[in-house]
């Protein structure tokens, strides 16, 4: 059945079949990248590979990466059911994402999605990931806000203390994002959030909903989902109701390697909506 329906919706299915903030990370990450062909593409954290088969269809030659052998089949599976030739996906822990072979140097655009805060040694991860942009390339990092407001109780922690897969700390702020940036030796850019409050809300809905049966959840909160982008800026623009993660756009210093310098030029830069 996921083979048939993957294959007749393409990637669709997997961005609108978990919560809103899946879709809300997704529509942030789009609208930084544009339409290419060709350019490289590293997902640090990949999961099942949805981000990175949905930017293969956008053009990007994509190498996901991830601990989770099982994720990995996943993806792979689901890049051959909606005919993605343009992604691949490796079985690497990412705190050792430095000795990951034909890695370093090779990417024009890294992205990396509630993926930093599972991870102790961030700054480390941080640099690694910088390691993997060519000159110039650029990094797309969403992660908890440290200011959000907890959707169920699990939210508020507590947060683990070792690597064991949960959350180890409850989330950034802009001056932590600078700090990273600066240790890794990335430009930090464009600093923002995603995913306000009726995201929040319909998620927290699907959360509860789904502790008796997961579809009836998501076919509640269906019909409303389409009004998030549109409501979602409003309670953020009057300060009363945080966004749940903080992104983050930024750069690698240095000249970014020639193809066709006028049409990178307008990529690199694209819409930042």
């Amino acid at each position: 059945m996921q083979k048939l329906i993957f294959s007749l919706f393409g990637i669709w299915p997997a961005l609108i079949f978990g919560d809103t903030l899946v879709l809300d990370r997704w529509l942030w990450l789009r609208r930084r990248l544009p339409m290419v062909s060709g350019a490289r593409l590293i997902d640090v954290g990949c999961g099942s590979g949805t981000f990175s088969l949905a930017a293969s269809r956008r053009g990007y030659h994509v190498t996901g990466v991830s601990m989770d052998e099982g994720q990995n089949q996943k993806a792979r599976n689901r890049a051959a059911w909606i005919g993605s030739d343009h992604a691949e996906f490796h079985d690497l822990d990412i705190r050792r994402l430095d000795e990951g072979q034909g890695l370093l140097g090779q990417f024009d655009v890294a992205i990396c999605t509630e993926t930093i805060e599972h991870i102790l040694d961030d700054a480390k991860l941080m640099r690694d990931i910088a390691d993997c942009l060519k000159p110039g390339g650029r990094l797309l990092l969403t992660a908890p806000y440290v200011g959000y407001k907890a959707i169920t109780p699990d939210d508020n922690g507590p947060f683990s203390t070792v690597e064991n897969g949960g959350h180890v700390r409850r989330g950034y702020r802009e001056e932590d994002y600078r700090r990273l940036c600066e240790q890794a030796g990335l430009e930090a850019g464009e600093i923002g959030f995603c995913s306000g409050f009726l995201s929040q809300m319909l998620t927290k809905i699907l959360r509860y909903v789904s502790s008796i049966h997961y579809l009836a959840g998501w076919i509640l909160i269906l019909p409303l989902r389409l009004f998030a982008p549109i409501i979602d800026p409003m309670p953020r623009g009057l300060g009363l109701w945080p966004d749940y993660s903080i992104t983050l756009v930024a750069r690698k210093s240095g000249e970014p390697v020639r193809r066709d310098e006028a049409t990178t030029q307008g990529q690199r830069e694209g819409p930042h909506g």
